[in-house]
């Protein structure tokens, strides 16, 4: 069996109070593509082109550009596929769902002072979801074969690395967070209160440390020098080293979305100017569970841990934007994303069964319980976004938008509970670039459309979460004063995701693939 030395713990990017980590820094920090059929056509590469009811939640001064005031609704059917890998097992999984995910209207009022450099004013209110979570993905019997063991100085064997097992034991080997035997004991108080009060009084290690060591995962280590004292901070697990057989599966359900409120106006000819004002919102829940069974001869022989979490929130961010015509036919837009400012909340649900051998008997010990955390606050990073576009006339266009933004950005606050995610954030997270092209081509009334993205990976590493390269095709009818829009779009990303974020961190290899068709009617007011 191969060992391992682990006196650190460079991975715990958990806060000692809260529940987050640096995956829902990136969650809440990205935006999909989402809006009317005819944005989603050109695979959102509308900063420089307006005229549509998504390309002005992407760049504010595209109200400007409507002539005439003009509202639209759209509708997507999203499929999502993922193909997942672990060890020796394979599997795949597919979800649907429909949503209203756009809705908006734009009203123009001309300027009628003829002398007036502003030709018109715009305001315009508009709602769009901007992520869809809903997922699922998981395998079966995937035998986990990577059979390290962490040792002490001496070479006595700690924990094994592939067992949910190092999960509670590396939450016992906290840096700077020592965990007392006497602050994890029952106390007289039933499991429920005391898994409650420890959390409440002591934070998220002392209560993860609870738990192995209440369900038996976790002993006090006999070569402690305060071993059999309530002093005593140093713990062994009681699962052998070996092979591990792991069945997994993981939810998630829910939205991001935005309404905003938009200001704008054209001087002149060819300049367009525009604000957003937007209102964020988040609901978002996620669950993993998963079964693990060994027969490695020590005396846990079987684990069952479960995990959910729900999070609301609200935030507010701005953008300004501009749009100018070079010429007749060449334009140019800049746009920038402020930072959105969010406020959360986070409920979370653990439930862990346990099969411990002890003196030849087994004992089930099972605990659920609820955790309702203090409000946090979280900050995702600024972007910036440039466009180009070409329009030929009456007959069609291309376009190309530019965008950066450095998820190191993140940040969450309080700063003195999120020092140590914030530093990890900064230094696993990067500067991430998107690319995407868009073209249209119109034949009377019958519009042909398409477009390509690519999106870098937020991560430094490139792999944990991967690379988005992204198609869209798409057909539009005009009937006079109301549209008639329908698109195909697709996206596909591969992940490498850890099943935890301490302990257990071997990675299942996702394939993601993700589809929408997507209906739009717009009309004149």
């Amino acid at each position: 069996m191969k060992k391992l030395n682990l006196l650190g713990i460079a991975l715990l990017s958990m806060s000692t109070i809260y529940a987050q980590d640096i995956s829902d820094a990136v969650r809440f920090s990205q935006n999909e593509i989402q809006g009317t059929a005819r944005y989603r056509a050109l695979s959102g590469a509308f900063g420089a082109l307006g005229g549509d009811m998504s390309a002005v939640s992407a760049n504010p001064a595209g109200s400007a550009v409507f002539a005439r005031s003009h509202a639209s609704f759209s509708g997507s059917n999203v499929a999502v596929n993922n193909n997942t890998n672990y060890f020796n097992a394979s599997s795949s999984s597919e979800t649907s769902n429909f949503d209203i995910n756009q809705g908006g209207a734009v009203f123009v009022f001309a300027n009628r002072n003829t002398g007036s450099a502003w030709k018109k004013f715009t305001f315009g209110i508009a709602y769009e979801r901007t992520n869809n979570y809903n997922n699922v993905w998981g395998f079966q019997n995937g035998v986990n074969t990577n059979s390290f063991v962490i040792v002490d100085d001496d070479d006595n064997e700690l924990a094994p690395v592939n067992s949910i097992a190092n999960y509670f034991f590396q939450h016992s080997e906290h840096p700077t967070i020592p965990v007392e035997v006497g602050d994890i004991l029952l106390n007289g108080r039933s499991e429920r209160q005391a898994y409650e009060s420890v959390l409440n009084q002591f934070g998220t290690v002392h209560q993860q440390v609870f738990l192995g060591f209440q369900s038996g995962i976790l002993g006090e280590d006999p070569r402690s020098n305060d071993f059999g004292t309530d002093i005593n901070t140093l713990y062994i697990s009681e699962a052998a080293g070996g092979n591990f057989t792991h069945d997994y599966d993981y939810f998630e359900t829910g939205y991001n979305g935005k309404i905003s409120f938009n200001f704008a106006a054209q001087h002149k000819d060819n300049l367009f100017l525009g604000l957003n004002l937007n209102s964020h919102f988040i609901d978002y829940q996620h669950s993993k569970s998963l079964s693990e069974t060994n027969s490695n001869g020590g005396a846990i022989t079987s684990i069952d841990f479960d995990n959910t979490i729900s999070t609301t929130g609200n935030g507010f961010s701005f953008q300004l934007g501009g749009i100018m015509k070079l010429s007749q036919e060449f334009r140019i837009g800049l746009t920038y994303d402020s930072p959105i400012w969010y406020s959360i909340d986070d409920e979370t649900t653990q439930y862990l069964d346990t099969n411990v051998l002890l003196d030849e008997n087994a004992i089930q010990l099972g605990l659920q319980s609820i955790n309702v955390f203090p409000r946090y606050r979280l900050k995702t990073p600024a972007k910036i976004t440039g466009s180009l576009a070409y329009v030929f006339g009456t007959q069609g266009l291309i376009s190309f938008d530019y965008s950066n933004k450095n998820y190191g950005k993140t940040k969450f606050t309080p700063d003195a509970d999120y020092m140590d995610l914030n530093a990890g954030i900064s230094d696993v997270l990067t500067s991430a670039s998107t690319y995407r092209f868009g073209a249209e081509y119109k034949v009377k009334q019958l519009s042909f459309r398409g477009g390509y993205r690519f999106e870098e990976s937020p991560y430094e590493d490139g792999i944990t979460v991967g690379d988005l390269t992204g198609f869209s095709l798409g057909l539009g009818y005009n009937f006079g004063n109301t549209k008639l829009d329908l698109t195909y779009d697709k996206w596909d990303r591969e992940d490498e995701t850890p099943l935890y974020n301490l302990g257990l961190i071997d990675t299942a290899n996702v394939n993601r693939g993700n589809s929408n068709i997507t209906l739009t009617l717009g009309f004149n007011i």
